[in-house]
């Protein structure tokens, strides 16, 4: 039997394990807090809030139909791009020029677009007046393209029939849509964008 000698044996000292158990706590409330934060990241809770970027369509100031590189003028549908385009032309010759506020956008830009809407009006009703869910925007397939200043749009109700282009909304005057042939009569104004 082997006897130890106290002066061999080694004792870690109490200041020693507290600090053990210190780091041992830390690490492991560490590892906790990363892991709730990766699940809720994941989960979308702790993430960055949404805002919108060029490529989803936003506009931080209106364009020209001629800048055919940004998302909101290239992703709108070929016909109602070339029927503003044509009709821009014409309404040059009487000194109104276009400028694009609003056309193609992502279906989340469109989402984002309602949920600050509701904000603003307090209620999901009335948002829905001013913006549609993305499932029945033309913004978001590309078919709807909003126009400025007045006198743009002015010009426009009043002549745009001529290449089919039409204001769909009574309380939109800057909201157009390829709605009849050109040359046809615009279909009656809807009240607003929840029909």
């Amino acid at each position: 039997m082997s006897v130890l000698r106290p002066s061999l044996v080694r004792s870690n000292p109490p200041g020693r394990r507290v600090a053990f158990v210190a780091v041992g706590a830390v690490v492991a409330v560490t590892l906790a807090v990363g892991l709730w934060a990766v699940m809720f990241v994941q989960a979308g809770v702790l993430a960055a809030p949404y805002a919108p970027r060029v490529d989803d369509g936003f506009l931080a100031e209106p364009v020209t139909l001629g800048d055919a590189d940004v998302a909101a003028i290239s992703n709108l549908d070929p016909a109602l791009l070339a029927a503003v385009r044509e009709a821009e032309a014409a309404a040059s010759v009487d000194g109104v020029s276009f400028e694009v506020t609003s056309g193609w956008r992502t279906a989340r830009y469109q989402q984002w677009l309602l949920e600050d809407a509701v904000k603003k009006y307090g209620s999901t009703e009335i948002a829905l007046q001013w913006v549609a869910a993305p499932d029945r925007s033309h913004h978001v397939t590309g078919r709807a393209v909003d126009i400025g200043p007045l006198d743009a749009q002015s010009w426009l109700i009043a002549h745009g029939a001529a290449w089919g282009l039409c204001q769909i909304y009574a309380n939109e005057r800057w909201h157009f849509e390829l709605a009849t042939e050109p040359g046809g009569a615009c279909p009656a104004l809807l009240e607003n964008a929840a029909g």
